[in-house]
């Protein structure tokens, strides 16, 4: 008995090497590889390294070398079926055996690959070279599409003819139809599944052709606007990627994934200097894209109305993220055009677009208080409510409570009891916030808890304040008089006077319970969020990256490994901030 290949080919593709070979061994990434300590001989300087996008491993110590049935056959002492049998039952994948071999199938499979093959080349040169493909190399040229980019992304035409392709391009007829790209009618004659339309070929990771997509030209009078190729024995839409095969490179030495819904638009993001753009295949974004993708980056950035897919997906992207230890991210395209037509009109917000990409939750929390008024104190307590509701969706307890911190600041209300409403979960109850605490929202929040902490307990939060946190100016003249005077009460109360001095005094005897790390993580992750939001025209690429590199760390203030490092690095990015538009100004 036999394991089919294709089943063998979908454990292949479904598990991670990476994951597998870090259960026995603790590893590091270094550039595209993944380097630890050899299991198969001893060693005290890491030389076995693991390689997700070739799936594969090699140790240049003792030669060991393999692929992820080798790795378990190894170090499980099984043999390649129990190792199939092993992989597949952590993947939850159904085994189907066969007696007659596993020659059958890939000869199959061979067979339909290379049938795709030749018809996407007949494609091709149909839209290079005939003439009656002129209208759709007008059209392509006026989507700023050049004879070099049909070329790199292998596009094609088919023409509007009822067996062109069945007639001439020189495919079996029982493999024409099998892929999908031909049927037979009812006058028992092969007709072409695509007439009329720009092809676009759907390679899977390798390169090999497994589908096409064809789009009609403008003024068609068909309806159907996309025909994509359906599932084949070659081909499942959940499990391919349109683009990766071009992209597979740059996502792992960027280790970034944009991910966009249209062929135009991965085309759109190549040619404006955005080489990791992939797209889903007329499908929704799932898991198993997912998986895919975790074989060559641990950050994704969404390229499509996520807020749409936010309402009813946000729970699957927080299982993902947890699941695989993925960042998802979402790119604020302007004016909500797609990433094809801002290619055109706008070709350089596409890479800023990306740069300044939002975690998921962020974006819908932004979206949120985008579309609600926060005028008066009943405003800002629905704004609240509504961006409570979407902020307890995510799982994490630590994030809730960031993020109800930030919500309380953006709408001045008392960080406290968001925080609560955080820490309770499910969905956001009812605020009730007495209006007399809204009046002194500014000066009533994780600001004026910060400073109640440093005045009772310098030492406790001290080294995490510095001025570019403090939004309210009496809180920010209350902090400077502290840190001048090093918390002398007595030398603070001289020189200050107004609401600075009130905020002193209440600071000095209020009763404060708070976590004051946490507190100065929330300030911290306001302020920096609060500098990102600051456009700046004609930023430069090295401002660009340095507004990336914050937009990762706001994240870490999350970790509890890697909040201190986070903490630290993103103060000294908002001194330094401050004091070079102090310098502008």
């Amino acid at each position: 008995m036999a394991i089919s290949d294709d089943d063998i080919d979908r454990v292949r593709a479904t598990v991670s090497i990476v994951d597998v070979v870090g259960q026995r061994v603790q590893l590091r990434r270094t550039g595209r590889n993944w380097v630890g300590l050899c299991p198969f001989h001893g060693e005290k300087t890491p030389s076995f390294n693991v390689r997700e996008e070739t799936g594969r491993y090699k140790c240049f110590g003792c030669d060991a070398s393999g692929d992820i049935f080798t790795f378990v056959q190894q170090t499980e002492h099984v043999d390649f079926i129990g190792s199939v049998e092993f992989l597949a039952a952590k993947a939850g994948i159904q085994l189907n055996y066969t007696s007659t071999g596993q020659s059958k199938d890939r000869a199959r499979r061979k067979r339909l690959i290379e049938g795709m093959e030749t018809a996407v080349e007949w494609y091709h040169q149909r839209l290079l070279t005939a003439p009656d493909a002129r209208p759709a190399r007008d059209y392509l040229r006026s989507r700023g599409i050049d004879g070099e980019i049909a070329r790199q992304f292998r596009i094609g035409w088919a023409p509007d003819e009822w067996d062109a392709l069945a007639s001439q391009a020189g495919v079996e007829e029982k493999v024409l139809d099998d892929v999908g790209l031909a049927f037979r009618n009812r006058r028992n004659r092969m007709q072409d599944a695509l007439r009329g339309r720009v092809v676009f070929p759907i390679m899977n990771d390798s390169g090999d052709p497994v589908a096409v997509g064809g789009r009609i030209l403008p003024g068609s009078t068909d309806p159907a606007k996309y025909k994509n190729s359906p599932e084949t024995p070659i081909y499942t839409k959940s499990r391919v990627l349109y683009g990766l095969n071009w992209a597979k490179g740059e996502i792992v030495r960027q280790n970034l994934a944009v991910v966009c819904e249209g062929y135009t638009d991965v085309i759109g993001f190549h040619r404006c200097g955005v080489p990791t753009a992939v797209a889903t295949c007329g499908t929704a974004f799932t898991e198993e894209h997912v998986k895919l993708l975790k074989r060559y980056t641990s950050r994704v950035v969404l390229a499509f109305d996520a807020d749409a897919a936010g309402q009813g997906a946000a729970e699957r992207f927080y299982e993902w993220e947890r699941k695989y230890d993925i960042e998802v991210s979402v790119a604020k395209l302007l004016g909500g055009k797609d990433p094809g037509d801002l290619a055109q009109s706008d070709p350089e917000s596409l890479p800023l677009a990306i740069e300044q990409a939002s975690p998921f939750l962020a974006f819908r929390i932004d979206r949120v208080l985008a579309t609600m008024p926060s005028d008066t104190p009943e405003h800002r307590t629905r704004a609240a409510e509504s961006a409570m509701a979407v902020v307890n969706e995510h799982p994490n307890v630590n994030v809730r409570k960031l993020y109800a911190g930030e919500v309380a600041t953006r709408l001045d209300l008392p960080v406290h009891d968001l925080v609560l409403v955080a820490e309770q979960g499910g969905r956001a109850p009812a605020l009730i916030v007495p209006a007399s605490r809204l009046r002194n929202a500014p000066r009533d929040n994780a600001e004026f808890a910060v400073l109640a902490v440093l005045v009772q307990d310098w030492d406790a939060v001290a080294p995490w304040l510095a001025g570019p946190l403090f939004s309210d100016t009496a809180n920010r003249q209350a902090f400077e008089a502290l840190v001048e005077s090093d918390g002398d009460l007595e030398i603070v109360l001289e020189r200050l006077d107004g609401q600075a001095r009130d905020v002193v005094e209440r600071a000095a005897i209020v009763d404060v319970e708070v976590d004051a790390p946490m507190e100065a993580r929330v300030l911290i992750a306001a302020a920096v969020r609060r500098e990102l939001r600051r456009v700046i025209p004609g930023a430069d690429s090295e401002r660009i990256a340095s507004d990336a590199q914050a937009r990762r760390l706001v994240e870490d203030l999350q970790d509890p490994h890697r909040a201190e490092d986070a903490a630290e690095w993103l103060l000294g990015w908002l001194i330094e901030r401050e004091e070079v538009s102090d310098g502008a100004s």
